[in-house]
């Protein structure tokens, strides 16, 4: 594999636009004095040249106070319009948005208030999607909303039509041993990613192996190779193709997928490394398993940031912003972290319940946690015959149970579409990563639940107050 030299990026600063200020002509430089001015560019009445050096010097006078509050109304204002003119739930992104919205959403602060107006979901209209033989470990929901695709313990990869329901491509599992010849995985596919273009997929699987596939054709387009153990978590950086992938190995690698080129290893947690994650900074985020921890890996400074407060291994993680993340563990908890913070903000502990194992009680293991993006609504899983949609308290200091929705099996993995308007769950009858227990009535299935919310409020959106 080819090394590639990691991109340093200058981190992109915002600069106000104030109002008046754009399209204002530039002086062209080297203008002869006698060139002829055209009817269209009159030259400015004294008047008028006379308000424009007042204003500017009016703007030159504005104190970092005054600046702020600003932009504060000038924003308050673009989120207002941007509120009136966004539609209800799951009824497709608006045609703009205002341009500090983006600022906000990558400073973490942009909060979408949800939770509060999703309906409980009727079990009725939960669609099973059959195709794997095997317990479903992994999925994604392309960008548009338009497809999933999901693997299992069989190897095979499925990419499905959402509307539908119907299978356009089916990647059969092969054979250990026949990577090379047959096209698909030839073991159990632990984890999956799509680029936020949609234009790749990556798979990785208990073999060591990361494959990187077209997600029109299903064509296999190429194999990472590196890893010394299964390969366990992966995400692509957003807005870009780089790659990031964890393993049972127990360290975390960096791939530029376009190159087809390995980038860098680190190195840090003490067991092995259950699920990953990531959004558009050049980090990400990782769940230690037994060795307790969650980890934030800062890959131009090469430095990582080390989260305690899960008493059993930590299987599942997920960022809600580029500021939180909400992590479950087999102790039963659900936490929830700020990145600037060691010990969670909120914790459920025993969050799906009891159950009694040989006698013994103890709470169910959380399998899959997910977020909707820069939202206050979570959704959790385990093989406790629900999946439970929970809100996020102010500031993301308390987690509150909202809906359960019933589904008997593993649930293996969870995802929001990006409109929030359906969650999908890959269930299972075993848990993705063993065989501790077998849920004999479960299918190995994808369920589809669609979220329907109540009346939009008027104010759909909020600074985050943390």
């Amino acid at each position: 594999a080819v090394r590639a030299p990691r991109p340093s990026h200058p981190s992109p600063r915002f600069v106000p636009q104030v109002p008046g200020a754009e399209g204002r002509p530039r002086a062209a430089a080297g203008r002869p004095v006698d060139e002829e001015v055209s009817s269209d560019s009159e030259p400015e009445s004294p008047s008028l040249g006379r308000r424009r050096r007042e204003a500017a010097e009016e703007e030159v006078d504005e104190t970092p106070q005054e600046k702020k509050l600003r932009l504060a109304k000038l924003y308050l204002e673009q989120l207002r319009q941007y509120g009136e003119s966004r539609p209800a739930l799951g009824a497709g992104a608006p045609a703009g948005r205002p341009p500090l919205l983006p600022q906000l959403e990558q400073k973490g602060r942009l909060q979408r208030l949800v939770a509060k107006d999703v309906q409980p979901p009727d079990p009725t209209s939960i669609r099973v999607l059959r195709g794997h033989q095997l317990p479903v470990t992994c999925l994604v929901i392309s960008p548009d909303d338009r497809f999933i695709f999901s693997a299992s313990k069989d190897g095979s990869l499925i990419k499905w039509e959402v509307e539908s329901g119907k299978r356009l491509c089916v990647v059969p599992g092969g054979k250990k041993g026949t990577e090379e010849r047959h096209m698909g995985h030839a073991s159990h596919v632990l984890c999956m990613a799509i680029s936020s273009d949609g234009k790749y997929l990556a798979t990785g699987d208990r073999n060591k192996l990361i494959m990187i596939w077209d997600t029109v054709t299903c064509k296999r387009l190429h194999i990472f190779t590196g890893h010394r153990d299964a390969v366990s978590g992966l995400s692509f950086r957003k807005g870009t193709h780089q790659l990031y992938s964890a393993s049972h190995d127990r360290c975390v690698k960096v791939w530029n997928v376009a190159e087809n080129a390995y980038v860098e290893t680190l190195f840090g947690h003490q067991d092995v490394v259950t699920g990953l994650d990531s959004l558009s900074r050049e980090c990400c985020v990782t769940a230690g398993g037994r060795d307790g921890t969650v980890r934030l890996w800062k890959i131009p400074e090469e430095s990582q940031l080390v989260f305690y407060g899960h008493q059993g291994s930590i299987d599942c993680i997920q960022l809600i912003n580029e500021e939180h993340m909400v992590s479950g563990a087999d102790d039963g908890s659900v936490a929830l972290w700020g990145l600037t913070k060691k010990k969670p903000l909120a914790l459920a502990r025993q969050a799906h319940g009891m159950q009694d194992a040989q006698g013994l009680q103890q709470p169910y293991w959380i399998s899959a946690v997910a977020a909707l993006r820069n939202s206050d609504l979570l959704a959790t899983g385990s093989h406790s015959a629900s999946v439970k949609l929970w809100k996020c308290g102010e500031g993301f200091r308390k987690l509150e149970p909202l809906w359960d929705i019933p589904l008997v099996g593993f649930v293996n993995s969870l995802k929001f579409s990006a409109a929030g308007d359906f969650l999908v769950a890959g269930i299972g009858q075993e848990h993705r990563l063993g065989r501790w227990w077998r849920v004999k009535e479960a299918k190995n299935s994808i369920c589809i639940i669609p979220l329907k919310q109540r009346a939009a409020a008027p104010s759909s959106e909020a600074p985050d107050s943390s």
